[in-house]
């Protein structure tokens, strides 16, 4: 079993401004060490990490950490894909056997993010190098999106967080129109990750899920989705234990093989690791 999506940071205000006052449970360090034994007590074999900020350098730390400790399995760190000198920075990262993939924050740029031509071509590029792209857009920006998606034909990418529904609004329709375009596209993946966060923070249930895991369960398959935590960032809305129970309990009368898929092998195969 992978955990597909988590971080890692040594809290810093500036830096992580993006951590609001609602969300002060989380402005504190958090380290493998404080990972680990919530794997363990969940049969995690080991996670991939996932970039928090757009630099090389945590990149780079990221990628020492999973050196460290052998249960990070895999970095999904930040480049900068629009940048002239990109193949010669992917010649570099590529010698680097824990880095698996890349992400930028989309979800806080401003509309046409995804249309720049030197983006799209960089994305493009990673395929070359065996990288994969992590896609970070919110519910609102599909429509953009799934034009970035229809324009990347052989680079292998994961939609984020189910691509941030307001399942606290119940909101579906045309989050489940994209989705169900973008799950066409055969080189694309998705995370059932993120979701506790982008419902009601405190008295969601388990019911409220439900709809948007038919949805993605249906469109993309078992074979195109993976379990992710996005441990810290679920502590505002639920415990790692309790973020976990949404999915388990959703697999129960599914195939050992089906839960295999979603809870790891899925994630080992998309990222190499």
């Amino acid at each position: 079993m992978i955990d597909s999506h988590q971080h890692f940071w040594k809290y810093h205000p500036e830096r992580h401004g993006w951590i609001t006052d609602d969300m002060r449970a989380i402005r504190r360090d958090f380290q493998p060490t404080d990972l680990k034994p919530l794997l363990e007590k969940n049969n995690f074999e080991g996670c991939v990490v996932v970039q928090v900020d757009q630099t090389e350098e945590e990149t780079l730390e990221l990628v020492s950490l999973a050196n460290q400790h052998s249960f990070i399995k895999g970095v999904v760190g930040w480049i900068d894909l629009r940048n002239e000198n990109l193949a010669s920075r992917l010649d570099y990262f590529s010698s680097l056997k824990n880095l698996k993939g890349f992400r930028h924050i989309v979800q806080g740029e401003k509309p046409g993010f995804l249309t720049q031509p030197s983006f799209i071509k960089g994305v493009q590029t990673l395929e070359q190098y065996g990288f994969t792209y992590d896609l970070l857009v919110y519910h609102h920006q599909l429509p953009e999106a799934l034009g970035f998606l229809k324009k990347i034909h052989s680079t292998r990418i994961v939609i984020d967080h189910i691509a941030k529904p307001s399942i606290a609004t119940n909101d579906i329709r045309d989050w489940e129109k994209y989705m169900s375009a973008a799950a066409v596209l055969p080189n694309v993946y998705c995370k059932v990750s993120g979701m506790v966060t982008e419902a009601k923070w405190q008295g969601w249930k388990y019911e409220d899920f439900v709809p948007y895991l038919d949805v993605v369960f249906n469109v993309f398959g078992t074979e195109r989705l993976m379990y992710g935590s996005d441990w810290p960032v679920c502590l505002v809305a639920a415990s790692y234990d309790v973020q976990f129970s949404i999915i388990s309990k959703y697999l129960k009368d599914f195939s050992s093989s089906e839960k295999t898929n979603v809870l790891g092998a899925n994630a080992k195969r998309f990222y190499n690791l």
